[in-house]
């Protein structure tokens, strides 16, 4: 459906930033407004970003033709 645009360290660095954001969240730290982390995740289980299909940009390895 969606073309991969996430790449490999991109995915890593959006699920520290989800779980953290979550984590901050569930532990009072931070108000509601830390379950946007979800979005990390949710982007780095797909391996799409649809605002990186808006702008026309990968993080993803360039393919060898």
């Amino acid at each position: 459906m969606f073309k991969n645009n996430v790449g490999g360290i991109d995915r890593i660095v959006r699920i520290v930033v989800g779980l953290a954001l979550i984590g901050l969240t569930l532990t009072g730290t931070i108000g509601v407004w830390g379950w946007i982390g979800v979005v990390p995740l949710l982007t780095a289980a797909l391996g799409t970003c649809p605002l990186y299909t808006v702008l026309g940009f990968s993080s993803c390895p360039m393919k060898k033709a």
